[in-house]
């Protein structure tokens, strides 16, 4: 069945974001082929970014202390032969476990010509890993070498958890937002923002002058995920939303909805 929200679904902002931002990156690409034959194609390009698990990427128990064997040492009476009756110490040290550091796929949509294979528009769907920490810090000089290239920039970011794109300006508050940095345009940024009501919005990619851009249809390929794996077997309606807390307002509306969809007793 379909998902009980009419655009993104903050449930999938948990511990299946992994799955649905692979699963996201194949369908964009999926819907962007048929309308870019026969100059140009979508093809998925995987990198990896080194995450903690502390970061919230991954749920993990916490850091554990590990001791080894008891050390027994003799500490012989001053001006005596050491004895079996002489007074013992015991030394205890603490062997202390190293934070994980696991490496995070990240998939990527590239839109290249394919006469040339010219990188034309990268499409990025930010995840956990590169809104957090040193994975932040990593998608910054990433964006910055980016956008010193011809290609435009497409970032979908929807999660509601992390830092966002960094902007001149005051960013308006909303749950999710998309970009859209167009190479002849730089260094300005069409902002898409979007209410955790709305419906995600259908957004140009651009191509190479003189052809004009391609619609991505955002919702479609949100909707196609779900119904294709069937999220809502999958996902606890009954707990409450994945970090950071709703507002009020927005909690408010949530549970409506879940109990309009059934997923929640009325």
């Amino acid at each position: 069945m379909p998902s009980p929200f009419p655009g993104m679904d903050p449930y999938l902002e948990g511990d299946l974001w992994q799955e649905f931002h692979d699963r996201l990156a194949n369908q964009i690409s999926v819907q962007l082929l048929p309308l870019l034959r026969p100059k140009y194609v979508a093809l998925l390009a995987k990198r990896y970014v080194l995450d903690s698990p502390a970061l919230g990427v991954f749920d993990v128990a916490p850091p554990r202390i590990f001791y080894p064997d008891v050390h027994v040492a003799t500490s012989p009476t001053a001006g005596t032969a050491a004895s079996p009756s002489s007074t013992q110490a015991t030394i205890t040290q603490p062997t202390l476990e190293l934070p994980s550091i696991v490496a995070v796929p990240q998939l990527s949509v590239e839109v290249r010509d394919v006469a040339q294979r010219r990188l034309v528009t990268i499409i990025e769907i930010l995840s956990p890993a590169n809104k957090q920490g040193e994975g932040a810090r990593e998608y910054r000089e990433r964006r910055i070498e980016l956008l010193r290239t011809d290609a435009h920039l497409v970032e979908i970011d929807l999660l509601r958890i992390g830092t966002r794109i960094p902007l001149i300006g005051e960013l308006p508050q909303a749950s999710y937002y998309v970009y859209l940095s167009r190479s002849q345009r730089r260094p300005y940024t069409q902002v898409w923002r979007i209410r955790l009501q709305e419906r995600l919005p259908t957004v140009p990619v651009p191509l190479l002058a003189p052809d004009p851009d391609v619609p991505l249809d955002l919702q479609a390929a949100v909707d196609t995920c779900f119904e294709l794996v069937g999220y809502d077997r999958l996902l606890d309606y009954t707990a409450p939303v994945p970090p950071p807390e709703l507002s009020p307002e927005e909690a408010e509306w949530v549970d409506a909805a879940l109990r309009a969809a059934g997923m929640r007793p009325a």
